[in-house]
């Protein structure tokens, strides 16, 4: 299924959203958060993202019950819970639980570790969490990762490395933050930290019309899309013939 107008549309709200973001924050304090923050503390700028996947497994034959926007919460196994952006339980099993990010300069360096960590983090905790039983009944849940780059010329500039003990690996010396986010997913999926990742990118002036592009077609919308809703439709029809 090609789902280039409903992703230019989510593009386009992401973008609307964080500008109304920054132009309406601290209208009632009178005080505005610094930088890029003021577009961020509001949230709901991947909202358009939500919905599409919430549509996408409606389609797939899940009830819209079972499909959570708000009560995301699940328990982790190293700290007590952790709210996701998406999760899907039908009959007390968990069958999916997604998390989407995005990162918007001009702060790239510390933001994209933050990101690393707090992915890889997310997946351990959970995953962890179910090999000790915490999700009986449930089979492996579905994970899956998304990011939403802002394409700009220091997110795609080639960045130093410091390496005063061991030299890091090679494919790190002089990449971008896009090419790390690209090798991130890479990795997620050959770790099977995730059973899908998408990496999206696009620059806030295009961005505002709905304009994107994806780097890789291995981490597209579509193949991450087709991921889970294959899983959502197995286990539908699973459901519908007990």
């Amino acid at each position: 299924m090609n789902y280039e107008k409903q992703i230019t549309e989510a593009v386009q709200f992401f973008w609307r959203v964080r500008t109304q973001q920054q132009q309406k924050q601290g209208v009632a304090t009178g005080r505005k958060d610094t930088g890029a923050r003021s577009a961020v503390t509001g949230g709901k700028h991947l909202d358009g993202f939500i919905t599409l996947l919430a549509d996408l497994l409606s389609e797939a034959g899940l009830p819209d019950s079972t499909i959570h926007r708000s009560a995301t919460t699940l328990p982790g196994y190293f700290r007590p819970a952790k709210n996701w952006d998406l999760v899907v339980v039908v009959d007390d099993v968990l069958l999916a639980s997604i998390e989407l990010k995005a990162h918007v300069g001009p702060s790239f360096g510390n933001n994209f570790n933050n990101r690393i960590e707090e992915a890889l983090g997310n997946s351990t905790d959970l995953l962890t969490a179910y090999r000790e039983g915490k999700f009986e009944p449930s089979r492996k849940p579905w994970l899956g990762w998304m990011m939403l780059l802002e394409d700009s010329p220091r997110s795609a500039a080639p960045v130093k490395v410091k390496e005063p003990h061991f030299e890091v690996f090679p494919e790190f010396k002089k990449t971008s933050y896009a090419k790390r986010y690209e090798l991130f997913c890479e990795r997620l999926m050959r770790e099977r930290l995730y059973d899908g990742a998408c990496l999206i990118l696009s620059d806030r002036t295009s961005g505002i019309e709905g304009k994107y592009t994806e780097p890789r077609s291995e981490f597209s919308f579509s193949n991450f899309a087709a991921s889970l809703s294959g899983h959502a439709m197995a286990y539908a029809r699973q459901r519908n013939a007990e």
